[in-house]
């Protein structure tokens, strides 16, 4: 009994309200946090990109994978660019229309293709890496 009126404490207090929905989930809700939170991590990897590419250019074609890192680094940010705009559409379809279900799937698994393609290309980037030039980093020291 003590527990059971703990219990029904619980569920009448404010606190409760954190923890519990009013009505069912709402799926189009759900999935546009789900983009929005996929969106600014490959915000955040395009920007470490970026970087990444300005280090290489900065260090010139004497590096020993210029040209590799080059182009592992421009095809990284050209496939980010391509899941950034697929999670545009992808937000923008109602996923509570059955009818849409079905390009709705293939959009999220070709995104999903991407970026573990954009994982792969990532992890060869930092396999080849990308170090600042000699000069400056013996400067700052």
């Amino acid at each position: 009994e003590k527990w059971a009126a703990l219990g029904h404490e619980l569920s009448n207090s404010k606190a409760s309200q954190w923890f519990q929905r009013n009505g069912p989930m709402n799926i189009n809700h759900y999935a546009n946090k789900k983009s929005a939170a996929e969106s600014m991590l490959d915000i955040a990897l395009l920007m470490a990109n970026a970087s990444q590419l300005k280090a290489v250019m900065e260090q010139g074609p004497s590096f020993s994978f210029y040209i590799p890192l080059i182009i592992l680094i421009s095809l990284s940010l050209t496939l980010q660019v391509m899941v950034g705009v697929l999670l545009i559409f992808l937000v923008k379809y109602d996923l509570n229309n059955p009818a849409k279900h079905g390009k709705l799937d293939f959009l999220n698994n070709l995104a999903t293709g991407l970026v573990f393609i954009i994982v792969v290309v990532n992890i060869f980037i930092t396999a080849f890496g990308v170090q600042k030039p000699l000069a400056e980093s013996a400067s700052r020291q």
